[in-house]
């Protein structure tokens, strides 16, 4: 049965349990938790001081590479990413691998091997893929973010913040690729002509740990310290954690998630099958067709600000001509927050509309247009 739309705002309460922030307390220097949804920060320690980010320099890598290449692009190792030092795949000079390959080399065994490799088939240099990192990290929103390296060793000038870091993650999600990728657990590349047979495990214990864990990364330098980006799904939602020099980032995170979720109240926004609109239909057994969502849609909101920062935006036909089949997509509904797209849907017929031919005009409507042509002539 289709569930019609009724007061949808009344619906949408915060009910939530919550605990103050101060109750949080993590080991991590510098920490960020990130509704992923909306982008709003639930939760900082120091999260807009910079500081060197180690491996976690990775996941603007790989989005670079996903959103530059296609997976099965082939990849010639150089032999400067060969020779690269610190966690590795452990690559060969002039092996051939695919870019998707690489990627699970390069975010579950962190290979810096694999970094290089990425940059240089991408950005032609290491130093111009670097600054297609900044570039792109400064295009999302993480202003105070540059990038010297693709790996995350040790380098001047190379940093982040643990927000900017959570945004660029926030991003990297949104590509199913990357997703999928970060999300796995182990990975076996068998043997081929071109390269050795490889098995990874994912260095995130999170993914086993965490209920709900979908990645995505970990990193550590001496200088550095340990590094943590984490993100898991509950009831609809999303939460991204940033730690950056965290002596116990495990137990920060676990803590971190459990308060973000917290935070968030999760309630259904849009229903498929849930009626939203209706427009005209010419020349139809029904003068009107009802307009259906073709998916769900759930918002994720933390106080009432959130609220109302959302916009129902419609795209819609002014008429429709039958016949009409039903489900076939007729408009789109974007659902925006803060003015940023959070989602956008089919909206679909919810019948079929049989054509009617139009009755013929009468003698008197003829002659009433004639005399309409006439007047407008002269």
């Amino acid at each position: 049965m289709k569930r019609i739309i009724s007061c949808i705002w009344l619906v949408i309460f915060l009910n939530a349990l919550r605990f103050p922030a101060n109750a949080l307390s993590v080991s991590a220097q510098y920490a960020c938790v990130l509704d992923a949804q909306t982008g709003k920060v639930l939760y900082e320690k120091n999260a807009y001081q910079t500081h060197s980010m180690a491996s976690t320099t990775k996941i603007m890598t790989a989005l670079l590479a996903l959103e530059h290449t296609k997976p099965d692009e082939l990849v010639t190792v150089s032999k400067n990413a060969a020779g690269t030092e610190g966690s590795s795949m452990y690559l060969a000079a002039f092996e051939t691998l695919t870019m998707q390959d690489l990627l699970y080399g390069l975010m579950l065994q962190s290979g810096n091997d694999a970094a290089i490799a990425i940059a240089e088939h991408v950005g032609g240099s290491v130093e111009n893929f670097a600054k297609m990192m900044t570039e792109r990290a400064h295009a999302i929103g993480a202003k105070n973010t540059a990038f010297q390296n693709p790996n995350g060793l040790d380098a001047k000038g190379h940093y982040t913040t643990a927000y900017d870091l959570a945004l660029i993650t926030r991003e990297a999600l949104q590509n199913p690729d990357f997703a999928e990728i970060v999300a796995t657990k182990k990975k076996s590349l068998p043997q081929d002509e071109d390269s050795k047979a490889r098995s990874f495990a994912n260095h995130n214990k999170l993914l086993s740990l965490y209920p709900g864990c979908i990645g995505v990364k970990t990193g550590f330098t001496k200088k550095t310290g340990r590094c943590l980006v984490s993100a898991a799904t509950q009831n609809h939602a999303t939460v991204i954690c940033v730690t950056l020099n965290a002596p116990n980032d495990w137990n920060d995170h676990t803590n971190m998630l459990n308060y973000g979720f917290s935070q968030l109240s999760v309630k259904p926004l849009v229903l498929k099958d849930m009626i939203l609109k209706s427009i005209p239909v010419t020349c139809g057994a029904s003068k009107t067709v009802e307009l259906l969502a073709a998916e769900d849609f759930y918002l994720s909101h933390s106080d009432a600000d959130t609220l109302s920062k959302i916009k129902l935006d419609y795209k819609l036909p002014a008429e429709v001509t039958a016949p009409i089949a039903a489900g076939t997509q007729l408009g789109k509904l974007t659902v925006l927050y803060d003015g940023k797209k959070l989602c956008e849907m089919d909206l679909l017929a919810g019948a079929s509309i049989d054509y009617v031919e139009p009755p013929k005009p009468t003698l008197r409507e003829n002659f009433k247009k004639f005399f309409l042509e006439l007047l407008n002539i002269r």
